[in-house]
């Protein structure tokens, strides 16, 4: 396989580690800055904000630490892919905010987009054999 080529598992373990670590990092962004974050969901209009910010903070962490360390990596992208897509439409609708959030509003559904691209990708790539992977819940 393509990834067990020399130095292609060394960089995908790379971007698994830089990926899944910075996902965790923002999930817990979610816990540490709770407060301020569910005040955000809430003026966005979401419903029990306070459980759901934490829940997707631990979602975060849970997926990207999965999908660095390559234990149930399916799993792990595919919740953040689905918490990405929901969190992007809902969160940050830059057709639905003033003129003067627009930029900023775009540019966080852009970098989600992208984000769920990556997930993609490691959904596509989970039934193959990951290097450098704990190796739990590969196929």
């Amino acid at each position: 396989m393509v990834l067990e080529s020399a130095g292609v598992a060394e960089a995908f373990l790379f971007a698994r580690l830089l990926f899944g670590g910075v996902l965790a990092f923002l999930g817990l962004n979610h816990l540490l800055n709770a407060e301020q974050m569910v005040g955000y969901s809430q003026a966005k209009g979401i419903p029990a904000a306070g459980v759901l910010v934490p829940a997707s903070g631990l979602l975060l962490i849970g997926g990207g630490l999965g999908v660095a360390a390559g234990v149930f990596p399916v799993v792990a992208a595919g919740a953040i892919a689905g918490f990405l897509v929901i969190a992007t439409v809902t969160m940050h609708d830059f057709w639905a905010v003033p003129e003067d959030q627009k930029q900023d509003e775009m540019t966080h559904f852009l970098k989600n987009t992208a984000l769920v691209g990556g997930t993609l990708v490691l959904v596509a790539l989970g039934t193959a054999e990951w290097p450098y992977a704990v190796g739990v819940g590969l196929f």
